[in-house]
C-alpha cells in the first residue's frame, strides 16, 4: 500500500496513469458506441420503414452487435493476389486510428478532457484531413479499378467540403475568440449570435453528411456504378475496421457539432435550472440527436448524382460561407463584439451607449458657444468694476 501511494505521488506517474485510464475509458466507450450505433441505426430506420429491425438475438434485438462482431472475427481475410499487402493490410488501420486519436481533445465536461490544448480545433481539422490518406491507400493497394476510382471520389469529396467547413469554423472562432475547445462552449453567446450563427450550423451539418460519406453522399460506395467502391476488395476483420471507422467518425463529427454550436456539456437554451444534470448526460444527449440525424437522412433522402455532389460544394457552400465569414466579422465589429472588446454582446446596449456619448459631446459643444457669447459680457462687467464709481466732475464734463 505504501508503494502504491509513493507511485502515485509521484506527479509524472499520476499523470501517466491518468492517461491511460482516460484513454481506455474513450477508447472502450467509442467502441461501445460505434455497436449499438449499428444497432440504433437499423431500429430507427425499421420504424420508419414499417418493420421491426433486429428483435432476435438476445432480449429486443440487443445482442446483434455483438453477433455481428464475432462473426467478423471469425471469418477468414482474404486478401487479392495482386495486391500490395502491407498498404492494403496497413489502410483500414490508419482510418480507425484516426477516428480515435480526434477524441484527445473533445471535451465530454467541464475539465473532462485528455489534452485540453490551446488549438483543440487545428487539432481536429488536422486529423480530419489526414483520413484521404487511408481512403486514396485502400484503393491503390487493392489493384482494382472499383477500388480506386471509389478512392479518388470520397478524397476529392472530402476535400470540397473540408474547405466548406473550415470557413464555417472560422465564423465560429471569430465569436469565441478561442481555439480552444472548453473556451468555445464557455464563451458567452446572446441569442442574436446564435441566430447570426444557425445558417452556418446548417451548412455544417450538411458537410459533415458528406465529409463522412453517408447518404445522400455515399457516392464513394456507389454499388450500382463501381459495386461498393475502395472497400470492394476487404472482407473479415480488415472490412470491419472500414466499418468501425465510419461509424466512429459518424459519432466524433457529431460530437465536434455539439461542441462547436450546442454548447458541448452545459444545458441546452441556457436553462440554468437544468444544471443539476451532469454535463456528460447533456453532451451524449446531444451527440445521440445529430446522430438521428444521420440516420433519418439515410431512411429518408435518394443518393445525389456526383456532378450534384461537386456543385452543392463548391458553387453553393463555398461561397455562401465566405460571404458569411464577412457577414459576421463585420456584425461583430460594427456592435463592437469581437472578443477581447469592453463592449458588451447586447447591441442595444451599445447603441444606447453610443448615442449617450453622441448627445454628450453635442452638449459640450452647445456649453462651448453659450461660453463664448457670455464671455464678452462678463469681461464688460469686470472692466467697469475695476473703474470705480464717476466723480460729479467727470459727470458735469
Amino acid at each position: 500500500m505504501d508503494a502504491l501511494y509513493a507511485f502515485l505521488s509521484d506527479p509524472w506517474a499520476y499523470w501517466w496513469l491518468r492517461t491511460v485510464v482516460y484513454t481506455l475509458m474513450v477508447v472502450v466507450g467509442v467502441l461501445l458506441s460505434v455497436a449499438y450505433l449499428t444497432y440504433a441505426e437499423r431500429k430507427v430506420m425499421g420504424g420508419m420503414q414499417r418493420r421491426q429491425g433486429p428483435m432476435t438475438v438476445g432480449p429486443f434485438g440487443l445482442l446483434q452487435p455483438i453477433a455481428d462482431g464475432v462473426k467478423l472475427f471469425s471469418k477468414e481475410t482474404i486478401i487479392p493476389s495482386q495486391a500490395h499487402r502491407v498498404v492494403f493490410l496497413l489502410a483500414p488501420m490508419i482510418l480507425f486510428a484516426l477516428s480515435l486519436v480526434a477524441w484527445a481533445v473533445i471535451p465530454f465536461d467541464k475539465d473532462w478532457v485528455l489534452a485540453n490544448i490551446n488549438v483543440g480545433v487545428l487539432y481536429l481539422f488536422a486529423i480530419s484531413s489526414m483520413g484521404v490518406y487511408g481512403v486514396i491507400m485502400a484503393g491503390w493497394a487493392s489493384n482494382s479499378r472499383y477500388a480506386f476510382l471509389g478512392a479518388l471520389r470520397s478524397a476529392s469529396q472530402m476535400v470540397s467540403y473540408e474547405v466548406s467547413m473550415g470557413l464555417i469554423i472560422v465564423c465560429v472562432l471569430l465569436v469565441a475568440g478561442s481555439l480552444n475547445l472548453q473556451e468555445i462552449v464557455l464563451a458567452p453567446r446572446p441569442f442574436w449570435v446564435q441566430v447570426l450563427l444557425f445558417p452556418m450550423f446548417i451548412v455544417f451539418l450538411i458537410s459533415i453528411l458528406a465529409e463522412t460519406n453517408r447518404a445522400p453522399f455515399d457516392l464513394p460506395e456507389g454499388e450500382s456504378e463501381i459495386t461498393g467502391g475502395v472497400m470492394v476488395e476487404y472482407s473479415a476483420m480488415a472490412f470491419a475496421l472500414f466499418f468501425l471507422g465510419e461509424y466512429a467518425n459518424m459519432i466524433l463529427m457529431s460530437a465536434i457539432t455539439v461542441t462547436l454550436f450546442l454548447g458541448g456539456w452545459l444545458p441546452p437554451f441556457g436553462m440554468s435550472f437544468l444544471a443539476f444534470v451532469p454535463g456528460i448526460i447533456w453532451f451524449a444527449m446531444k451527440t445521440a440527436l445529430i446522430l438521428f440525424v444521420f440516420i433519418w437522412a439515410r431512411a429518408t433522402l435518394p443518393r445525389f448524382r456526383y456532378d450534384q455532389l461537386m456543385r452543392l460544394g463548391w458553387k453553393v457552400f463555398l461561397p455562401f460561407t465566405l460571404i458569411w465569414v464577412v457577414f459576421v466579422a463585420g456584425t461583430l465589429m460594427t456592435f463592437k463584439a469581437l472578443p477581447g472588446q469592453a463592449e458588451s454582446y447586447n447591441p442595444v446596449a451599445t447603441i444606447a451607449k453610443d448615442i449617450e456619448i453622441e448627445s454628450g459631446a453635442v452638449q459640450k459643444e452647445v456649453e462651448k458657444v453659450i461660453h463664448e457669447i457670455e464671455k464678452p459680457i462678463e469681461d464688460k462687467k469686470v472692466e467697469d468694476s475695476t473703474k470705480g464709481p464717476e466723480t460729479m466732475e467727470e459727470k458735469v464734463e
